[in-house]
């Protein structure tokens, strides 16, 4: 990408997030519209905005200094299908009991789920891209006007023999849905990128990017890993150590120059994704949907670029679990826009947040509590402190584990090994999570805190079924 290009995307998405505020008024009468972008496998760090060096995300900033971030949003389970079922639903993997190896997602989950509801409220529903989720009930007849679904592989052959990115045909068809949108007929559009996600099946080309983007970063040289030593990985007990965090290390990471060969392509990934936001939202103003659509940006779940040794997600260390999140609202007061929110925020809390927005109370049964009350100015004083989190999936490499993350301390119980092998890290000591406090005895009360809230919170979930 050449330096007017990217000029130029900075300036469509500072027009599309101005939007055209001499019909603000007007707008506020009206339901809003929602534009939903959910980008796979991205942690909290990787954005500009978000303290990046490198990042090349000027669209993304944008919205965020026009609206707000959260600089505390997490997942309940890191991984992509079970926290793609919970955005869906609202509810926690213990209780949609949905990840890879499991039956489908109820039907019952699914009639509360936010398009369904959004769609009974009179909303058109769009979907395009990495849906990574089975249903019992057809999304395109239940939840959806309009289901384009499309996962890698990235490069695809055409019916005239060329080669195209799965994400540019996935731009095109949301551009489509917003074609056929009015300022009169309030939408949710859903748009699921899978990128950032690396390609599994290619050994040699993981992050293979956009056209638009090629080139970016040819001489760029990324820092090493700010947790690489070699001791922090070896003082991981041997279950993580054999994981398949570690085996797909080796797939990424082993080598500088793998490191800085796929670096390098996952950050034009990335600015792929930030390259066909700005197109997107470009498209919102020509059709005169600007002024009233909320933007909503979030990752699945967090990820790994060799810190501890580890590729990929799936345990439960901060790289895993935290996600960036913005939420943009062209009718925000201009006193509440850019500021970094610091409450904890989930995976669970976007549908509830996304039907707020549109004026449709949320169900009794969903997990996750509206945002929009720290999106307004307000700060509710019985906000969640701490939350479970977990990972259920079967799979003989990815250990299951569950447990608390709280403001100071973190514990996870990996309950598949025998017997079960606890991790207890206090962040206000320790912020990167080097040290195990689960066999210090000046931390046995705090030990046995959070054992007993993770029991209640496993019973908890489970009753909820």
């Amino acid at each position: 990408m050449n330096r007017r290009t990217f000029l130029n995307m900075c300036a469509i998405g500072s027009a599309a997030a101005a939007g055209n505020r001499a019909s603000g008024g007007e707008a506020a009468s009206r339901r809003p519209n929602i534009l939903f972008f959910f980008i796979d496998d991205q942690r909290y760090d990787t954005l500009g905005i978000a303290g990046h060096r490198i990042a090349q995300t000027p669209v993304i900033d944008n919205l965020a200094r026009q609206g707000v971030r959260f600089q505390n949003a997490f997942v309940t389970t890191s991984i992509c299908a079970a926290s793609r079922a919970s955005v869906l639903t609202g509810l926690t993997e213990r209780t949609h009991g949905f990840t890879f190896g499991t039956p489908p997602i109820r039907a019952a989950h699914l009639e509360t789920s936010y398009p369904a509801a959004l769609r009974a409220a009179g909303y058109r529903t769009g979907f395009v891209g990495k849906f990574g989720v089975q249903t019992e009930v057809r999304p395109e007849e239940t939840l959806f006007d309009y289901f384009s679904e499309r996962d890698r592989p990235y490069l695809r052959k055409q019916p005239d023999g060329t080669t195209r990115h799965i994400d540019e045909i996935n731009m095109e068809h949301a551009l489509g849905f917003l074609d056929g949108c009015s300022p009169e007929h309030p939408f949710c559009l859903s748009v699921c990128f899978s990128s950032t996600h690396a390609e599994d099946s290619d050994k040699e080309n993981h992050y293979p990017c956009i056209d638009a983007v090629k080139g970016m970063f040819e001489d760029t040289i990324f820092p090493p890993p700010l947790l690489d030593s070699p001791e922090i990985f070896d003082a991981h007990p041997a279950f993580l150590r054999e994981s398949m965090n570690r085996e797909r290390f080796f797939w990424r990471w082993d080598t500088p120059e793998k490191y800085q060969k796929n670096m390098r392509a996952y950050f034009r990934l990335l600015a792929g994704v930030d390259y066909m936001i700005a197109q997107i939202t470009a498209r919102l103003q020509e059709h005169g949907l600007a002024e009233n659509t909320v933007i909503v940006y979030a990752s699945d779940n967090g990820y790994y670029m060799a810190e501890r040794g580890f590729a990929g997600k799936w345990s439960h260390y901060e790289e895993s679990l935290r996600v960036p999140l913005i939420i943009y609202d062209p009718r925000m007061p201009q006193d509440l826009r850019g500021r970094v929110l610091s409450p904890m925020a989930l995976n669970i809390d976007i549908p509830a947040t996304l039907l707020d927005l549109a004026g449709v109370p949320a169900p009794e049964r969903y997990q996750g509590r509206s945002l929009m009350p720290w999106i307004n100015g307000e700060s509710p004083p019985d906000w969640r402190t701490g939350f479970f989190c977990e990972h259920r999936m079967k799979h003989e490499k990815i250990p299951t584990w569950e447990g608390i993350r709280g403001q100071r301390y973190v514990y996870a119980r990996y309950d598949g090994q025998t017997p079960p092998y606890e991790f207890l890290h206090d962040l206000e000591k320790d912020p990167y999570q080097l040290h195990n406090y689960a066999a210090d005895e000046a931390c046995a009360a705090t030990l046995e805190e959070f054992r007993k809230r993770t029991d209640a919170a496993v019973k908890h979930y489970q009753e909820t079924l």
